[in-house]
């Protein structure tokens, strides 16, 4: 069986209840982030260089221009979610934050907004601001970056913010029908299995409606660079990474949302681990072994069941 079979994915869904493909456009807001431009800390999260996850070249492009070249890369689909995701999309004025929005919004063919941030900013004004857009039939996904709920973790990486920080932005959230996507990692200094293990469950125990997945990357320019070059910090195997990630996806529940479950990056950038280059590795071996193991939600005796999704005539 193929991984859309064995997970609740993210295009799975959308097409579900759109009746046609969805994608999500990538955009980049020129938007900084408090813990690299001093407001809470400096010098990011040790395992950050976000270029390497993201086009730098697209921060001088106007949003309209960012959409009309991503949405020609994606000829299958017709509807778009606009994805602001570099940095802290929430990080600036309101009134600044809504001339972008707004900007993407403008298009006939964008159906919400997925924005990308941390848990320590999205203050009222903000929520407000998205619960607007949501209210005006726009659907909204704020994408938190948790990576662990392990608060020693989250310190030695110098996160800058706590679970409980988390916790209560994703109550608030969901508490005004804005859906919750949570960033996690696998692999982070220190953590074993069943740290990812705890993590998930509190993170379901708080409640959310979507998971990304990923194993740390080692990337040029970061801090954890440093240590990996002295021999001091070691990469999760391919194997491994799938043995606790096709885990933590049978113990999640089958209406979560996995809009990840791997991601990637690339030389001269990614310093390891090298088979993180390509994220269908992956993928692959994930679909492999939940199709020996059992689908997502089976450990909790509650098995995804795939069913599929109807498509939408264009002609």
């Amino acid at each position: 069986m193929q991984l859309h079979e064995l997970v609740n994915t993210l295009g799975q869904d959308l097409q579900r209840r759109y009746g046609e493909k969805v994608h999500k456009l990538t955009l980049h807001g020129g938007f900084s982030c408090p813990n690299r431009d001093g407001t809470i800390g400096r010098g990011g999260c040790t395992f950050c260089n976000v270029s390497s996850f993201v086009d730098e070249s697209t921060q001088t492009q106007t949003i309209e221009v960012q959409l009309n070249h991503r949405s020609k890369e994606i000829a299958r689909a017709k509807k778009y979610f606009a994805y602001f995701q570099a940095y802290t999309n929430t990080f600036a004025e309101v009134q600044t934050l809504r001339n972008m929005y707004e900007e993407a919004l403008e298009s006939a063919d964008i159906v919400g907004l997925c924005v990308g941030t941390r848990p320590d900013c999205v203050p009222d004004a903000v929520m407000d601001l998205l619960v607007e857009y949501k209210e005006k039939g726009y659907e909204i996904w704020l994408e938190l970056g948790l990576q662990t709920a392990n608060n020693e973790t989250l310190k030695r990486i110098n996160r800058g913010h706590d679970f409980e920080c988390y916790a209560e932005i994703t109550k608030k959230a969901r508490a005004n029908g804005i859906k919750v996507c949570t960033h996690l990692i696998v692999g982070l200094p220190k953590e074993t299995k069943q740290d990812n293990i705890e993590t998930l469950q509190k993170v379901l125990a708080v409640g959310t409606d979507g998971i990304k997945l990923h194993s740390l990357h080692i990337v040029e320019g970061s801090t954890m660079a440093k240590a990996w070059k002295a021999g001091k910090l070691e990469s999760l195997e391919l194997e491994e990474y799938v043995s606790i990630a096709s885990e933590l996806i049978r113990m999640t529940p089958p209406n979560v949302v996995y809009h990840r479950v791997s991601s990637a990056a690339r030389r001269p950038t990614l310093l390891s681990p090298l088979w993180c280059e390509n994220r269908w590795l992956a993928m692959t071996e994930i679909g492999r072994a939940l199709d020996r193991e059992g689908a997502q939600g089976s450990l909790l005796d509650q098995p995804f069941i795939f069913t599929q999704p109807q498509l939408t005539s264009h002609n």
